[in-house]
């Protein structure tokens, strides 16, 4: 018998291909390892023992250099999709109307789209809504401002106390603020926990019932945002913190635009008084948290780092990026992680939800700015208080819901539909007001159309509400030019300190 019989041509190949296969695995399993030890090693040997209340990120960055470093990369201000992105923006430039509908707040003079974290203490020192007379060291604005600039707000809220925080005006503590947002904001600093830093979001969810340490891990990814991201109000009238702009949030109803209109009104609030319309008007912040919770993410369990700080790989280790961004500017990072569509599509996705909305929010301003516009007629052609406080109850209730959908970061796109319907509410009062408006002028004797102004550029609208801009850059540049390197100098000597005790 011959036993040298060949084998068939196909058995060697399927030999071939089963050993490749199992090298294939093999260097696999062989790389996980080479992954896993590594990241033993990296998460379990911290060089430095941080203190309880450091505000110096290069510090923490010590211990977490991948994570450090992926947050250095947010002074990077390049990225600009169609509506917003990072970059530095004027947001009156773009559109002129919102000077008139803040005629009288300091909003109509400054209002640039946030750069994002790394440069939060540099703009609230450049903005004009800051510091004025503005060649002063004492600005109208209080401490409270400072809130959510920086991780050495809870180091000063643990020294003075939350209310003696809150006490005092905003140039007062500009040498002590002085570290821009970071880690000592949202970690504990031995476990590395997500914790909550700023009470007032702790207070909030006490006024609903709510208990915040019940939060599950996924909850405070989101969370830890909530301290800064939401709608806020300074409360002058709060119980043993009497004249002190107490840091509150108007949850007592709950987190709609709605019921934070009720919370309001229930105790009578307002920012300040329409400089045209003489309107007791509502300054929305900016809801994104709350707004966030209507839409389809929140809905599926998504949270704000998911999106905005999604994992990374660097070296065989998985960390969260701290490159806090729009997702658009990782789209392959982040939306394609669930969602299956080319990035073109993706995109033209959320572009679609954005135009959508502004252009119902475009009609809004325009009707609100001749309701602004009609109530000043009415008041010069004789109108009294009794003709005039409905109307701008109609008014305000429109300016609220209009600015609840505007000042939200990305609105349009976390949950479309909420702020659409916020939108049409806006429409719907401000259209009402302008009916009982033309009937009031009618009797006044004013049966023709009241003109709308030109403000077509952002120069034209802030003449129109009588702003001096040129003095006030003046003045600006000047408490830039003679105050900062003070506040500067003395954050220094204080961080030299630190160093020199944390060597020993």
């Amino acid at each position: 018998m011959n036993t040298n019989t060949k084998r068939k041509p196909w058995v060697n190949w399927a030999l071939f291909f089963g050993t490749m296969i199992i090298v294939f695995l093999l260097g696999l399993l062989a790389s996980s390892i080479t992954n896993r030890k590594a990241e033993k090693e990296y998460v379990f040997k911290p060089k430095l023992k941080i203190t309880e209340r450091e505000p110096r990120n290069s510090i923490w960055g010590e211990n977490f250099p991948r994570e450090y470093q992926s947050y250095l990369l947010t002074a990077d201000t390049s990225f600009r999709s169609k509506y917003n992105g990072n970059a530095k923006i004027d947001e009156l430039a773009m559109d002129p109307r919102m000077v008139i509908l803040w005629a009288g707040y300091a909003f109509s003079k400054d209002y640039w789209q946030s750069r994002g974290h790394y440069y939060a203490i540099t703009d609230i020192r450049n903005t004009l809504r800051t510091g004025a007379p503005m060649g002063a060291a004492d600005g109208p604005q209080p401490n409270t401002c400072w809130t959510c600039k920086s991780p050495d707000v809870p180091r000063l809220m643990q020294e003075k106390g939350v209310a003696g925080f809150y006490k005092g005006k905003w140039a007062s503590m500009g040498n002590e603020v002085v570290n821009y947002i970071g880690c000592a904001d949202c970690h504990d600093p031995v476990t590395m926990d997500l914790r909550i830093t700023r009470p007032a979001l702790i207070e909030a969810f006490r006024a609903m019932g709510k208990d915040i340490n019940q939060a599950t891990h996924q909850e405070m990814r989101s969370l830890v945002c909530a301290q800064c991201h939401v709608e806020y109000y300074f409360d002058k009238h709060r119980p043993g913190a009497e004249d002190v702009a107490y840091l509150t949030f108007p949850w007592k109803y709950g987190t709609s635009a709605d019921s934070a209109l009720k919370y309001y009104d229930g105790i009578n609030f307002t920012d300040f008084t329409h400089q045209l319309s003489k309107t007791p008007v509502l300054k929305a912040q900016h809801p994104d948290y709350e707004l966030y919770l209507t839409g389809i993410h929140a809905d599926r369990g998504v949270a704000c780092a998911d999106c905005h700080m999604p994992y990374v790989k660097e070296g065989g280790q998985k960390f969260t990026s701290h490159k806090i961004t729009s997702p658009l500017a990782n789209i392959s990072g982040t939306c394609q992680v669930c969602h299956r569509e080319s990035e073109e599509s993706l995109l033209e996705n959320v572009y679609e939800r954005q135009e959508k909305v502004k252009e119902i929010r475009d009609k809004a301003e325009v009707e609100l700015v001749r309701s602004h516009v009609e109530a000043m007629a009415a008041w010069d052609a004789g109108a009294v208080e009794k003709d005039m406080e409905p109307i701008l109850k109609k008014i305000r209730n429109a300016q609220w819901f209009w600015d609840y959908a505007t000042a939200s970061h990305g609105a349009s796109f976390h949950s479309p539909i909420e702020v659409s319907r916020i939108i049409g509410n806006s429409m719907n009062e401000c259209q009402e007001a302008r009916v009982m408006l033309a009937r009031l002028l009618s009797r006044l004797g004013k049966n023709q159309e009241i003109p709308y102004p030109d403000i077509a550029t952002k120069a034209k609208a802030q003449k129109f509400i009588g702003l001096e801009m040129d003095q006030l850059y003046k003045e600006k540049q000047e408490f830039i030019r003679t105050i900062i390197p003070l506040w500067e100098q003395k954050a220094k000597e204080r961080e030299d300190k630190w160093g020199k005790e944390l060597s020993k």
